[in-house]
């Protein structure tokens, strides 16, 4: 079983029209995710705009869903600073995450002896299990194999990564490497299955926004080892992957889009990430048109159960 759950959703954080924290938005979205599919949830994290929100404000946000739903919570708490990512980690800890995901040095370009050092000490300001999320593309530098083994031997409390690096193949040779119960969640939608192919165990996912029900499927396919109908519910999700992110609309903007037309909440993103382009929201109804056999789709209004604290 994966500690955080299979399934679970990246998710966006809410903000008003005039772009104020939506507090109240995010547990109401946190509550539907956990209702349609999500196991687990991850707040604050990069599709959450962690660069755009205040440490205060990540703190609020990670406090309000824990209390608000009965699904684990990892809080993103990272930065490529490392007192920056530290007090992140101790302000979420304290406010009732269950597990911290701290993202490689962006933009700096860290040595392999920079990122293993700021590892360790981000891991070592809490006792919270702890995933490193490699996501080359955006950072601009790969957390070796070597340095992600290293740190899951030495560092009890780093427990898993979100891969989102692009290469099944070296994600293999890192589970061969690492001691047994290091968790890989594939960090990329549309590479999930073959991860699960070499062992991952779970998703932390964008699409999972409106296809949780979905993603938990194939999960539930595969592990059963009905391996068709895994890749025949993959098949299904692939307008999913392609839509939630492009050069035009990149990631969140497409899934704030898509959780307004399910009359979800959302806002508009903080800048730096800028306008939706014309014609978003008909391309996210087609999405859920091909997702849900062309019925209408859109969210029930949600029931309000009694908080459950997780942390």
């Amino acid at each position: 079983m994966a500690r955080f759950g299979r399934v679970l959703t990246a998710m966006i954080t809410p903000f008003t029209d005039n772009g104020a924290l939506d507090l109240g938005g995010a547990v109401r979205l946190a509550r539907w995710l956990a209702a349609n599919g999500s196991e687990g949830l991850v707040v604050a994290g990069t599709t959450g705009e962690s660069p755009t929100l205040t440490h205060a404000e990540q703190a609020e946000l990670v406090a309000a869903v824990a209390a608000a739903t009965d699904v684990p919570v990892v809080a993103g708490a990272g930065s490529n600073d490392t007192r920056a990512a530290i007090d992140l980690t101790e302000r979420c800890a304290d406010a009732g995450a269950d597990g911290i995901l701290h993202v490689a040095g962006y933009y700096n370009r860290p040595s392999q002896a920079g990122l293993d050092s700021h590892f360790r000490h981000c891991a070592e300001a809490t006792d919270l299990p702890t995933l490193i999320y490699d996501i080359p593309a955006r950072t601009g530098r790969k957390v070796s194999t070597e340095t992600l083994a290293r740190l899951a031997h030495e560092v009890p409390n780093i427990v898993g990564v979100k891969d989102a690096a692009g290469s099944p193949a070296e994600t293999a040779r890192l589970l061969e490497m690492a001691p047994d119960g290091f968790e890989v969640y594939s960090g990329d939608d549309s590479l999930t299955l073959p991860l699960l192919s070499i062992g991952a165990v779970g998703v932390i996912g964008v699409a999972t926004h409106w296809a949780g029900r979905q993603m938990a499927a194939m999960f539930d396919a595969f592990e059963s080892g009905r391996v068709a109908d895994a890749a025949a519910v993959n098949r299904r999700l692939l307008d999913s992957y392609d839509f939630e992110t492009g050069d035009a609309a990149p990631n969140p903007v497409p899934t704030k889009c898509m959780m307004r037309v399910l009359g979800l909440p959302a806002g508009p993103c903080r800048l730096p990430m800028g306008p939706e382009p014309a014609g978003l929201e008909d391309q996210a109804r087609a999405v859920l048109a091909g997702l849900h056999g062309s019925r209408s789709v859109r969210a029930d209004p949600a029931p309000t159960p009694t908080p459950v604290g997780t942390g």
